[in-house]
């Protein structure tokens, strides 16, 4: 339930459809709202949340922004990460109460990682893997997304966006070789080049389990940041006024709060800041500053040679961090009030309290006032409300038990009048001394400590600005160059500095740079400016070097029929007389008379799966480049059919085949398990050779991997020594009842099965009409010894059949009134290895048994019955160091006898046997 409050109307209430979890209002529009669900769905409102439109389905968690006034077109545009069907994540942007498929854009071709989307300010930021590593975009004032570039080698694990409000973009980079720490990094004014500001900045695991940067942006004056650095295992607190391009330790007060002199000498010892930001927006947190009171600096820190947590107190800096005072010895909130003019400061929650304390001369004193005569757990504090209201509101609990208790406070009686202009003095601000802080002295109007007016809103900050003569402090090393020992900035053993950007061209300007670029919003002038500078320089004329060959989304695939795009970049060359060639492999080719055209890609369509070589050539009248890449353009598999005899001669190799469907040239891997093996054999060939070497079934199993479907299929394979087999046919009335599918097949099967006797006989039959199957007869599975009498009586059997066959006495009922007969096509030769096409289509594709009427199956049976298949082991019992010799017969599990045992049971199976006319 949504309750809505209306100063124009009654308050009201209104039962959704869906829980919501969060909600964005529009930064302007403020009936606007988006709300998200806890079932990942987008909703958008234009009427105070009086009726719901759904966005988008599948939207990740926080990851959905409004426009930003002045960039996008829109004022209604919504951004947002949203889940493709597959699983992917793309980002889109559309109106918010008109969000159909038709009317979504996607402003990054491809792919995004996901939770990557950022749209702050003027830039907007994703994250694409890439070969394993993360690949970051930005999009500046909404143009086409360029990939970030950091220093070469920092290879960044993670990455979050600090700061975008000063026209140049703050991120930390946990690179290969950190755990517990970040880098500092800090780009140009359109957010592509980055260059460090600041090694090993500690984090902090907050409630939620996110890691906080130790790292502060101190409001109201530009540049000014303070840092906590891991060093040498410990954590020491940094200020810099020219946004990270120099760092120095803080200065410790000179006294405590009884006025005793500290010892503490720079650098081995200074005063430490704790920079956690309240994750209770109603809380100051242990560091507080504030836009309408620039210089001043309320934290809770400790004096010594690293930051603790232990013995820490409250200090505060009325300069910007140039000199500290102690405040309190305990931890305290500590807000602003009357714009800054007046401080208020209450104790941690942890502890209750009656009072507040509150100052009008920048910390130096401070007066108790008592705001309950009941002790008070502070949980939050409300500071100016409204414009012009001078109210402060106190919640919190009076125990643990208890309920919460709203406490307002007006506080406008504690001043005597409104500030006049004799109330103000100026103040300048410094850094340690020196007047330019950003290229510019800046002076600064403040209220005199200690008078006890009422500043108002119409109270001016900054009373003047005057811009500096340019020094070395006020630039930073450019991409690609590092600070050496001298202060000076060279070149990174990884960058190239006479690399030329490929958009120069003879006759035309190019910047180069002299390895320093003007700290972003630095508004120094003239001195060493122009020293410092890139200077202009005229683009040489050059062989083409450097050609790079690439798709826009990174990938080396590409799914059939879809748009491909292909990106060419040459390092060195002249792109408006370089002749640009790209050859799809595909037995198309384009031409472009400079590079200059082929800026937003190169798109290509694929009509057929395959790998395909893609060269690219770059050539002018010095020289040329080539380059290639080859693609994978992949379709899925929608069948595989493995293809093999049912029947094998061991120790002879064996041809087996998966037809996949659709047919895949070279884009297709085959994962095949053979003979009972549990590590598959790799192919990029539908066809393999294997020699089985024992007898028994085997399994084979083949898995077909494409794009991003994998497919299996498995048979099973009779080895043999040997074996005879003949070809069968039916009669044509069977033909009507066939659909030609593999489970009609079976079920005949199953039903023939069930009513065999004979376990010496497999039939495959084969698919398609006229139907026909090709039955295998094989030696007894216990068979080992006298191959040519078992031959022999193979042949026996196969001649009964036959002439059961031809007088037509096997026949089967498939149905009532429908009978089948079966004949004998013709009589082929062992082993099962021939030309004939039935052995190598798709029709084996079961293991059948028939049945035989009449006097065939009265013969196979009886045949059945008169051999004694022999099985004759021998195992050795160690604990009696006696030799065991296994009985004689057809049973499988039989009676053991001792080795002086042997020669008697020996005759009585030799007269057995010679009764039955057999060895």
């Amino acid at each position: 339930i949504m309750v809505l409050t209306d100063p124009e109307f009654e308050s009201s209430k209104y039962r959704l459809t869906f829980y919501i979890l969060s909600l964005l209002f529009h930064p302007s529009e403020e009936d606007w709202a988006l709300a998200y669900s806890h079932d990942q769905k987008l909703y958008s409102s234009v009427d105070f949340g009086r009726k719901w439109q759904l966005i988008h389905e599948h939207v990740t968690p926080n990851r959905f922004y409004w426009s930003v006034l002045g960039l996008d077109k829109e004022p209604d545009l919504v951004h947002m990460e949203a889940h493709t069907p597959d699983g992917n994540v793309q980002y889109v942007t559309c109106k918010a109460q008109m969000c159909t498929e038709a009317n979504r854009n996607y402003p990054f071709p491809g792919y995004i990682d996901i939770s990557s989307l950022v749209v702050q300010d003027d830039y907007i930021f994703i994250q694409v893997p890439t070969s394993g590593r993360a690949t970051y975009y930005v999009s500046y004032k909404r143009d086409s997304f360029i990939q970030i570039k950091l220093p070469k080698y920092s290879l960044p694990k993670d990455l979050h966006i600090v700061s975008t409000d000063e026209k140049q973009v703050f991120a930390a980079v946990q690179e290969w070789n950190q755990n517990d720490t970040y880098n500092l990094y800090l780009s140009d004014t359109k957010g592509i080049y980055f260059t460090l500001a600041m090694e090993n900045v500690k984090t902090t695991r907050g409630i939620g389990g996110n890691q906080m940067l130790d790292l502060y942006e101190v409001a109201g004056i530009k540049g000014m940041l303070i840092a906590n650095k891991r060093q040498d295992n410990q954590v020491k607190t940094y200020i810099t006024y020219n946004k990270g391009r120099d760092w120095r330790l803080l200065q410790a007060p000179a006294t405590d709060l009884d006025g005793n002199d500290i010892h503490c000498i720079l650098p081995f010892c200074s005063l430490h800041l704790q920079l956690q930001m309240s994750e209770n927006p109603y809380l100051s947190g242990t560091i507080s500053t504030k836009d309408s009171a620039p210089g001043i600096i309320v934290a809770t820190g400790n004096i010594g040679a690293e930051l603790s947590y232990n013995n820490v107190g409250m200090f505060i800096s009325s300069d910007a961090g140039n000199s500290w005072r102690q405040i309190f010895e305990e931890e305290h909130n500590v807000w602003f009030l009357d714009k800054g003019g007046a401080l208020v400061a209450v104790k941690q929650p942890s502890v209750p309290t009656r009072h507040l304390w509150v100052s009008f001369d920048e910390g130096r004193q401070w007066i108790q006032h008592s705001f309950s005569s009941v002790p008070l757990f502070v949980d939050g504090v409300l500071v100016e409300a409204g414009a012009e209201n001078q109210i402060m509101t106190f919640f919190g609990h009076f125990s643990h038990r208890s309920e919460w208790q709203l406490i307002k406070i007006d506080y406008k009686s504690i001043f005597s009048r409104k500030c006049t202009e004799e109330d103000y003095q100026t103040w300048h601000l410094h850094n340690q001394g020196e007047p330019c802080v950003m290229g510019q002295k800046q002076i600064y109007m403040k209220r005199r400590p200690g008078n006890y007016c009422m500043l108002g809103k119409d109270y001016s900050r900054i009373l003047s600005a005057e811009s500096c003569i340019c020094r070395a402090h006020d630039f930073e090393c450019d991409y690609g160059y590092e600070r050496r020992g001298d202060g000076n900035c060279r070149p990174a053993f990884w960058f190239n500095p006479s690399t030329v950007s490929r958009s120069c061209s003879q006759g035309q300007n190019y910047l180069n740079s002299t390895g320093y670029r003007k700290v972003v919003l630095n508004n120094c002038t003239k001195g060493v400016k122009e020293m410092y500078t890139a200077r202009k320089q005229q683009c040489p004329n050059r062989p083409p070097k450097g050609l790079v060959l690439t798709t826009k989304d990174g990938k080396l695939t590409a799914n059939l029929g879809s748009n491909v795009t292909f990106l060419v970049h040459l390092d060195e060359g002249d792109s408006l007389r370089t002749n640009i060639q790209l050859d799809f492999g595909d037995g198309t080719a384009v031409s472009y008379s400079n590079l200059s055209w082929t800026e937003e890609g190169i798109k290509h369509v694929y009509k057929s799966a395959g790998i395909f070589r893609v060269t690219a050539l770059a050539e002018n009248t010095l020289g040329y480049d080539t380059t290639t890449l080859f693609l994978h353009v992949t379709c899925p598999v929608e069948h595989v059919q493995l293809l093999a005899p049912f029947v094998v001669i061991r120790n002879k190799e064996v041809n087996i085949t998966a037809v996949v469907l659709p047919s895949h040239s070279r884009t297709v891997t085959y994962f095949w398990w053979l003979g009972n093996n549990t590590e598959p054999v790799i192919t990029l060939d539908g066809s393999i050779s294997f020699t089985f070497p024992n007898e028994g079934m085997h399994t084979i199993t083949v898995q077909v991997a494409a794009a991003n479907t994998m497919l299996q299929d498995t048979k099973t394979i009779a080895v043999k020594e040997f074996f005879k087999s003949l070809l069968l046919s039916f009669s044509p009335n069977l033909d009507e009842f066939n659909p030609d599918i593999p489970e009609w097949r079976q079920d005949v099967g199953r039903v023939i099965k069930k009513a065999l006797l004979q376990e010496q006989l497999l039939v495959a039959v084969f698919p398609g009409v006229p139907t026909a199957a090709e039955l295998f007869l094989l030696p007894h599975k216990n068979q080992t010894e006298g191959k040519k009498k078992s031959e022999e009586e193979l042949e026996q059997v196969s001649n009964i059949i036959v002439s059961a066959l031809n007088q037509n006495l096997v026949e089967f009922e498939l149905k009532p009134g429908v009978r089948v007969i079966v004949y004998n096509t013709q009589l082929t030769l062992a082993p099962l290895v021939d030309s004939n096409p039935r052995h190598s289509s798709s029709a084996m594709l079961m293991l059948l048994s028939v049945v035989f009427l009449g006097l065939a199956v009265f013969l196979i049976y009886k045949f059945k019955r008169k051999i004694p298949w022999i099985n004759i082991y021998a195992e050795v019992n160690q604990e009696k160091e006696q030799e065991m010799i296994g009985s004689v017969g057809q049973g499988e599990s039989t009676p053991k006898i001792t080795l002086s045992e042997f020669s008697t049971s020996k005759e009585l199976m030799e007269k057995e046997l010679d009764c039955q006319g057999q060895k």
